[in-house]
C-alpha cells in the first residue's frame, strides 16, 4: 500500500510540474474534441478497470477497444500544434511501465485478475491522471468566434 501511495504522489507530482511547466511557454487554444474525449475516456478507462476481478482474457476485446481509443487521443494531441504538454500527459497514460492505466493492464494480463482493493486505489489513481488532462484542456484559452 505504501508503494502505491508514493506512486500516487509520484505520478501527481509529474502532472503537476508539465501543468507548471505550461505557464512558461506557449500553449495550444481549447479544443472541445480533446476535452470531450479525455473526459469520455476516463469513463471507459475506469469502467475496465472495475472488471479486473474477473479474468483478463474475458474482458480482452474491451481492454483492445479502450486502448485503441487512447492511441487514437494520443495521435490527435501529438500532431495538434503547440500542444506538447497534453501529448505529454497522453504518454503517461500509455507508459505501461507506470503507475499508469496501461500499467494498470499490464499488471492485470499478467496475474490474470486483480484484487478489489488493489483496483479502487489504481482507479483513483488513473482518474486523476485523467482529470488533470481535462483540466489542462479546460484551463486553455477559448477561442472567440467572430
Amino acid at each position: 500500500m505504501r508503494k502505491l501511495i508514493s506512486a500516487v504522489s509520484g505520478a501527481g507530482c509529474l502532472f503537476l510540474s508539465l501543468v507548471f511547466h505550461v505557464g512558461c511557454s506557449t500553449i495550444s487554444k481549447f479544443d472541445q474534441y480533446s476535452y470531450a474525449q479525455s473526459t469520455s475516456l476516463k469513463v471507459d478507462a475506469i469502467n475496465l478497470m472495475g472488471n479486473a476481478t474477473q479474468p483478463y482474457e474475458t474482458q480482452s476485446s474491451d481492454v483492445l477497444k479502450v486502448r485503441t481509443a487512447i492511441e487514437k487521443m494520443y495521435e490527435y494531441e501529438k500532431n495538434r500544434p503547440k500542444n506538447q504538454v497534453s501529448e505529454k500527459m497522453w504518454v503517461i497514460v500509455r507508459d505501461s511501465t507506470g503507475h499508469s492505466f496501461a500499467g494498470f493492464i499490464k499488471r492485470w494480463q499478467k496475474e490474470k485478475t486483480l484484487d478489489a482493493a488493489f483496483i479502487k486505489e489504481s482507479q483513483q489513481l488513473v482518474s486523476e491522471s485523467f482529470d488533470q488532462i481535462s483540466q489542462l484542456e479546460s484551463g486553455k484559452i477559448k477561442q472567440i468566434s467572430n
